[in-house]
C-alpha cells in the first residue's frame, strides 16, 4: 500500500457557490462509504423524508443544523462536535442548516453504498 504524499483536509476544496448540497465520497469499501456533505442554508423539503436501507452515522464539523425524525415531535439541533446514529428505516429529514456559515458533515454509511452521489 502506498501512502498519499499530501494529507487531505476535510475543509479544503469546498465550492464557492452551493446552489444545492455538495456530496463528496471520501472513502468506499465493500460495506462502508464515508462522505463529506456541505450545506449552505439547505433543508429537506417539508413533505420529503430520507428512508435509508442502511445505518448512517453523522458528525457535524462546522455550522449547525436541525434534524427531524418522523417519530419525534421536536427537531434535534446539532452543533459542531455533535454526532448521531440514524438506524436503517428511520425516516428523517434536515429541517434547516445554518444560513450564515457552511455546515460541514461527515457521514458514514454502514451496510450499503450510495450510488446516487
Amino acid at each position: 500500500m502506498q501512502f498519499p504524499t499530501v494529507i487531505p483536509n476535510i475543509f479544503d476544496g469546498i465550492p464557492e457557490s452551493l446552489p444545492t448540497e455538495h456530496f463528496q465520497t471520501l472513502i468506499t469499501t465493500h460495506n462502508v462509504q464515508i462522505e463529506r456533505i456541505v450545506s449552505d442554508g439547505h433543508a429537506t423539503p417539508v413533505d420529503s423524508w430520507y428512508d435509508q436501507a442502511w445505518d448512517e452515522w453523522v458528525l457535524l464539523l462546522s455550522g449547525s443544523a436541525g434534524i427531524v425524525f418522523e417519530t419525534e415531535e421536536h427537531e434535534r439541533e446539532l452543533k459542531p462536535g455533535d454526532y448521531l446514529l440514524i438506524p436503517s428505516g428511520c425516516r428523517h429529514r434536515v429541517a434547516w442548516t445554518d444560513p450564515h456559515e457552511r455546515t460541514v458533515w461527515l457521514a458514514v454509511h454502514i451496510g450499503h453504498i450510495r450510488t446516487d452521489t
